[in-house]
């Protein structure tokens, strides 16, 4: 279960390579088109992806992407560990200019997450989860910040607090994605909080802001896709005080069906 220094400089570098593009791209002119099922996609998704595919190809671990094609369950189901990656998690957020959106790698072995990096591009602020060691680094980086001695520099710990109000819950929401199933979760909760306060964001930024303790809880119900929720949930799990209803004896990634189930991530 022990994660490579390597492989984990490797996928830093990727993430922050990958996200400087993104956010060239970001602040100029760029067009916009649509895949077969009418998700949008942008020159920014297809250049991080070039980017992180040549920097993980080092690890010669196999990869697993939102923008590439993706191996038939015949083949993957032989990989021990693969690396789960949304090279641009939250495209409507980038085309809305935002800023919400984010680069998500996660290193997966036997279905469970061991590695989760997610770079937000527009803050330059960098989460990297390490499951085993139960640590999650939050680092904030500028552009003059070299990307092969970011593992090196000093990083701060951020720990999940949980919320002491018993009268108040925070709740972050999908900004794009809201759905009735979800409105009605939040409605059940009014019902045994005093105050119930919602933060609408875009992308894998609400496993973020869940493991800082900014929020109590996360629930989706809509659908998603496994690179939308494998790095956030190594970041929550490396937070230490995070627990979600995904069972634990259960392949949650590299299934033969890549959609995600429902989940209910909360600060205990």
């Amino acid at each position: 279960m022990s994660i490579d220094i390597f492989h984990k400089e490797i996928a830093i570098q990727a993430a922050v390579i990958a996200g400087r593009a993104i956010l060239e791209i970001y602040n100029s002119h760029f067009e916009v088109t649509h895949k077969r099922d009418q998700s949008p996609l942008t020159t920014a998704d297809l250049a991080s992806n070039k980017i992180i595919l040549q920097h993980l190809e080092k690890t010669g671990i196999p990869v697993m992407s939102e923008e590439s094609d993706i191996p038939e369950y015949e083949v993957r189901k032989h990989w021990d560990r693969c690396w789960i990656v949304d090279p641009l998690d939250g495209t409507k957020e980038f085309i809305k200019k935002n800023g919400d959106f984010t680069v998500n790698i996660a290193l997966v072995e036997r279905g469970k997450p061991l590695l989760g990096i997610i770079y937000i591009p527009v803050s330059q602020t960098l989460y990297v989860g390490d499951v085993e060691k139960q640590q999650m680094k939050k680092v904030q980086l500028s552009l003059d910040d070299d990307p092969f001695s970011i593992v090196e520099r000093t990083s701060v710990y951020a720990f999940a607090k949980a919320n002491k109000s018993k009268k108040t819950v925070r709740i972050v929401a999908s900004r794009s994605h809201m759905n009735a199933k979800t409105k009605a979760y939040m409605t059940q909760l009014e019902d045994s909080y005093d105050e119930v306060i919602v933060t609408s964001r875009g992308s894998s930024l609400k496993f973020c802001i869940l493991a800082e303790g900014l929020v109590d809880v996360y629930p989706r119900f809509s659908p998603c896709m496994e690179w939308d929720v494998a790095a956030g949930q190594a970041i929550c799990e490396s937070a230490g005080v995070v627990t979600h209803d995904l069972k634990a004896d259960a392949p949650l990634y590299n299934k033969e069906n890549l959609y995600s189930s429902a989940f209910i991530f909360r600060i205990v």
